[in-house]
């Protein structure tokens, strides 16, 4: 256990390293988005209303879905740029792919999973056994390249780094994008709910890269920065009334690439609080699945947990914000643990 080697920077300057990733994915989703959804539109990719969901969800049924194409967008474009940035340094290039792979690699599961819904005209795509062996698959390749097998794993507890055994950092890591990926998933039922409950946990992994290595060396920053700023892009065209919606494309793929970051910067523990919103909406499913098998009766009203708050009467945008402004606090509470040095106080 070693104390940890981060803060160099003023919170000015980390500001500075972070701003313009966020700037430049809210302009690349926010400017691609018209024409996608146009395309969309055009290829008759439209959402069908899941059955079960509260009557309200009705209207939903024929706006554009699989929007989470712009996210992969954003990300093709900002690899593009830094592989001209980094033309002499590959090494630093090659940083970025990893985060690419898995991202990449969970949206096109969840896009084919869109797929299947559309041709069926049902909200009816791959089975959920089928989904999580995919990203299963995802998972462990994108540990495999992160991992080198010379380092000893590492593991952030607050401003201390801990080293731990080879197997437990594959457990937890593994463990981290499976459950984070279908956590965001299920999420995404309300508009603008997964894309601004994501941005908080985003930026504060981003501020915690900039701290710790310091402006233009954290790849895994750069990218939390511009998936931020890709997601509030996003909600320009996903608030109610949404006039798309991300999909499995998009959930999944952001769900991989918050649980991807987090990893590449040690940050699989911190992942539980900042993420607490998602977790809150897995383990309303898993304690509802597990109450009715039980006793026959419903915990909630409905599961994931935003729909019971709908049907308690709640308007949607109330329960959008409130889940927000949830996220908005954990990731508050997860910045107040992490980002406070052993010796105390913020730099």
């Amino acid at each position: 256990m070693t104390s940890g080697s981060c803060f160099p920077m003023s919170a000015a300057h980390v500001a500075e390293s972070v701003l313009p990733y966020v700037v430049l994915g809210f302009v690349i989703v926010a400017g691609a988005g018209l024409p996608v959804i146009g395309a969309l539109r055009r290829l008759s990719f439209r959402q069908h209303a899941y059955e079960l969901a509260p009557a309200t969800h009705a209207v939903k049924t024929g706006t554009p879905t699989m929007g989470g194409v712009l996210f992969a967008l954003a990300l093709l474009v900002f690899f593009v740029l830094m592989a001209g940035r980094y033309a002499h340094t590959p090494e630093k290039l090659f940083a970025d792919v990893p985060l690419l792979w898995l991202a990449l690699g969970c949206g096109a599961v969840g896009f084919a999973d869109d797929y299947m819904s559309v041709v069926h005209g049902r909200n009816r795509g791959l089975s959920a056994r089928t989904k999580f062996a995919l990203t299963a698959l995802v998972a462990v390749t994108f540990l495999f390249m992160v991992q080198r097998p010379f380092l000893v794993p590492a593991i952030a507890l607050g401003s201390l780094s801990i080293g731990v055994p080879v197997w437990l950092w594959y457990g937890l890591s593994f463990v981290a994008i499976l459950a984070t990926t279908h956590a965001v998933n299920l999420t995404d039922g309300l508009d603008g709910l997964a894309a601004g409950s994501v941005v908080p946990p985003l930026l504060l992994l981003a501020w915690i890269a900039a701290l710790c290595n310091g402006a233009g060396t954290s790849e895994a920053g750069f990218t939390a920065a511009l998936t931020a700023g890709a997601a509030l892009g996003f909600l320009m065209f996903n608030r109610h009334p949404a006039k798309v919606i991300m999909g499995d494309t998009g959930a999944l793929l952001l769900g991989g690439i918050l649980a991807g970051i987090a990893i590449e910067l040690g940050q699989q523990l911190l992942l539980i609080l900042i993420g607490g919103v998602f977790a809150a909406e897995a383990m309303s499913v898993i304690i509802q699945v597990s109450y009715f098998k039980r006793t026959k009766k419903r915990f909630f009203k409905m599961s994931p947990l935003h729909h019971h708050f709908e049907l308690s009467g709640w308007p949607e945008t109330k329960v959008t914000a409130y889940f927000w402004a949830a996220s908005l606090t954990l990731s508050l509470a997860g910045a107040a643990f992490a980002l406070v040095p052993a010796n105390g106080g913020l730099k």
